[in-house]
């Protein structure tokens, strides 16, 4: 199996794994509104002000600091709105970067 294919089926896995799991928990939802947005978590990140290994610790169901809480549930109804209205998901890396940009009004 390819790199590529191999990284498919792991995305898929951890689909998968996200959709299963409680979606009342914060940092879950917030794993689905970017899973359904196409936003890697890398620009995540950037816009929340943390690393992308905790935005990822956050995806598989880690608590949350009360500070970091109130932003990710502003963001995670922000990305949620804007796929509701058609501007999401990211069509590639490109847009994905470009949505985020605009969304905290600088360059990343």
């Amino acid at each position: 199996m390819s790199s590529k294919t191999d990284s498919k089926v792991t995305s898929s896995k951890k689909t998968e794994e996200v959709n299963k799991s409680n979606p009342n928990n914060v940092g879950i939802a917030l794993a689905q509104a970017c899973i359904k947005a196409n936003l890697p978590a890398k620009y995540v990140a950037v816009a929340l002000g943390v690393t992308r290994m905790t935005v990822h610790s956050w995806f598989r169901g880690a608590p949350l600091r009360e500070k970091n809480r109130r932003l990710v549930e502003v963001f995670t109804d922000l990305v949620e709105s804007d796929t509701a209205k058609g501007l999401l998901p990211a069509k590639n890396m490109m847009e994905a970067k470009a949505y985020i940009e605009e969304m905290i009004g600088r360059s990343i």
